[in-house]
């Protein structure tokens, strides 16, 4: 009884600590759960994590690169196809009387081709203003909105629907391509960033090392041309599939020509007015435009949603804040720059020679000799040998820089003198197999000059992220003038339009010699200072981060230390940034720490100095 008892005793007494050690014991468990919960995760391997960030954004770019080649491809397969269908169509007189009466479509088309050839000439004067206003992904939207609305306006085929929208093409041509050659190297130069994330010029967003990216320039500048070639093919389907059908025999459209190849003046003197032996259905013409509607929408959607920013944000608003009053002269300012300079033959020459692959031999030479039913054939080989040899380009990894310009200019070196010397007669289609050939190697050379100077340009100006819209504006603005001066010689005899060619090739070869000598000499090139980006206004947008409400009368030397912080904002700047601008535009872990330690630095150093203002003596 007594043990029972004292066991009862001890029960009684022992019981309260026992049910307070295990209230103790949950609370423990708790708070272990709780610092499991937040503290390391004994499985996150942050290095781990950080290296997957970085593959994602590699192939974030990689998909960014096939799709800007995509789209620009889809959209020039549609206006190169509708194009020609458009010309040769409006050329039947037959198709003219029928279809449109007296509505002049001859007239139509010669304005057209007007508005498309005349309008880039001023290009110059707003392509950066443009670019920088929309920003590089946006332009090249707006710009496959205006190609889709020319595919669209051929559905009521007018003066005013045609000739406005031709128009409107020629004012979103140069934009267009210097977005496109911008928005790739700017790919080459986020793909390196990708890769060595790791170095310290990279995390503090510094200029990049000189030739660090060229690898990576010349891999997509090879890839975006094999893709975009390819538009050349796609183009031939409508003649291909729809017009063939419906052309007379070459013994009647060409019944009238006495002479092809460098002998004859202007395209093709007496070629006749009635190609078409049957007119097609109406019906077939709108369900051929519909595709074509319905593929140029395609390439407006990959460029909304499959191609990502070419800056981040904090880019974007530093290169509209240099003052759109300078954006508008420095394109001019950058001609100052000798390689630039040195560079303008090699620009011309290859608007010209593109515009002599599509118009001048492929008429003069190929629809003369072989007829208009092998047009299709001549340029599907030009297409796919310019496809095929861009990859070339690649040699450029291994060799000087110089290789593939001067390849392609001996290509077409040797191809001049051919077509110059070589004897031809109409509706001869023995000649075939040569004319394909040439069209080849045509192809070749077209491939190794246009693949070269856009990878030559972007290997120049490689570490200039700020400068390329200029540069590749300057580039395309001479095609464009190029490609209006081969508008305005069609009327010229084929022997000048070759020796031109030539005069022009030998020219760029020697211009290009003396850039690479100079260069080799280590001689001073000049380049345009561009302004530092002022981001404080009196907006609201762009706020003091320490007191957004300062205004000048408060602080009487306030012009000494905004001069202070102008000149070591700009030494920040040349040294590739701030931490603001690192922790805005990357997502990483690491750059998320980074930004952490960076507002704990400024929330120390606002407390202490609002510590030191409590202690003054009568604060």
């Amino acid at each position: 009884m007594m043990e029972a008892s004292d066991t009862e005793e001890f029960g009684v007494h022992a019981g309260a600590p026992i049910g307070g050690s295990n209230e103790l014991l949950d609370v423990g468990q708790e708070d272990n759960q709780m610092e499991e919960f937040l503290g390391p995760q004994a499985e996150y391997n942050e290095e781990e994590e950080e290296r997957k960030y970085y593959r994602r954004k590699r192939l974030g770019v990689i998909k960014n690169v096939l799709a800007a080649s995509f789209g620009a491809m889809i959209v020039y397969s549609v206006y190169m196809g509708l194009l020609q269908m458009q010309l040769i169509l409006h050329y039947d007189m037959t198709y003219r009387e029928v279809k449109y009466s007296n509505l002049g479509l001859e007239d139509i088309d010669r304005k057209m081709l007007m508005g498309i050839n005349v309008t880039p000439i001023i290009s110059l004067l707003y392509t950066p203003v443009l670019i920088r206003f929309l920003g590089t992904k946006w332009m090249m939207f707006l710009a496959s909105g205006i190609y889709a609305l020319f595919v669209s306006t051929n559905y009521w085929e007018r003066y005013y629907t045609l000739v406005p929208s031709a128009a409107a093409i020629g004012v979103a041509i140069v934009p267009f391509w210097a977005s496109l050659g911008n928005y790739i190297t700017r790919m080459a130069q986020q793909y390196y960033e990708y890769v060595n994330y790791r170095e310290e010029h990279v995390q503090e967003q510094k200029k990049l090392p000189k030739g660090a990216c060229h690898r990576y320039i010349i891999v997509f500048q090879s890839v975006f041309s094999s893709i975009f070639n390819l538009s050349f093919v796609f183009a031939e389907f409508p003649m291909r599939f729809v017009l063939n059908g419906h052309l007379n025999t070459n013994k009647h459209i060409l019944h009238s020509v006495k002479t092809c190849g460098a002998n004859i003046t202007g395209l093709i003197p007496g070629f006749n007015t009635t190609i078409l032996e049957r007119l097609p259905r109406s019906m077939l013409l709108i369900e051929v435009e519909s595709i074509l509607m319905g593929f140029a929408f395609l390439a407006m959607i990959i460029f909304l949603l499959l191609c990502g920013a070419a800056y981040r944000p904090t880019e974007e608003i530093d290169l509209r804040s240099i003052g759109w009053g300078n954006i508008f002269q420095l394109p001019f300012k950058h001609l100052r720059d000798y390689r630039l300079r040195l560079l303008c033959p090699f620009f011309i020459y290859s608007g010209f020679e593109t515009m002599f692959a599509v118009t001048g031999f492929s008429l003069s030479y190929g629809v003369c000799v072989l007829g208009l039913d092998k047009l299709w054939l001549l340029i599907v080989v030009y297409g796919l040998s310019c496809s095929v040899f861009s990859s070339l380009s690649l040699s450029l990894l291994y060799f000087p820089r110089w290789v593939c310009l001067v390849a392609g200019a001996a290509v077409h070196v040797t191809l001049i003198v051919v077509l110059l010397a070589l004897p031809l007669r109409p509706n001869n289609p023995e000649m075939l197999g040569p004319l394909l050939v040439i069209s080849a190697l045509w192809g070749l050379g077209s491939a190794l000059n246009k693949t070269g100077v856009s990878t030559v340009l972007g290997l120049l100006y490689a570490e200039e992220k700020e400068r390329l819209d200029f540069v590749y504006a300057i580039y395309h603005w001479w095609q464009a003038i190029a490609i209006f001066i081969v508008y305005l010689w069609s009327n010229l005899p084929m022997r000048a339009k070759l020796s031109i060619l030539l005069a022009t090739l030998l020219v760029a070869c020697y211009c290009y010699w003396l850039m690479e000598r100079r260069l080799l000499k280590k001689v001073s090139f000049r380049l345009p200072r561009i302004p530092r980006p002022r981001h404080k206004v009196k907006g609201y947008r762009y706020l003091e981060e320490d007191n957004s409400d300062e205004s000048g009368s408060e602080n009487s030397d306030g012009e000494e230390e905004d001069g202070k912080g102008d000149g070591a904002e700009e030494l920040d700047r040349e040294g590739g940034g701030g931490d603001q601008h690192a922790a805005s535009g990357d997502s990483s872990p690491a750059a998320a720490r980074r930004a952490a330690e960076v507002h704990h630095r400024r929330r120390d150093n606002v407390q202490a100095k609002e510590g030191e203002s409590e202690e003054r003596p009568g604060g």
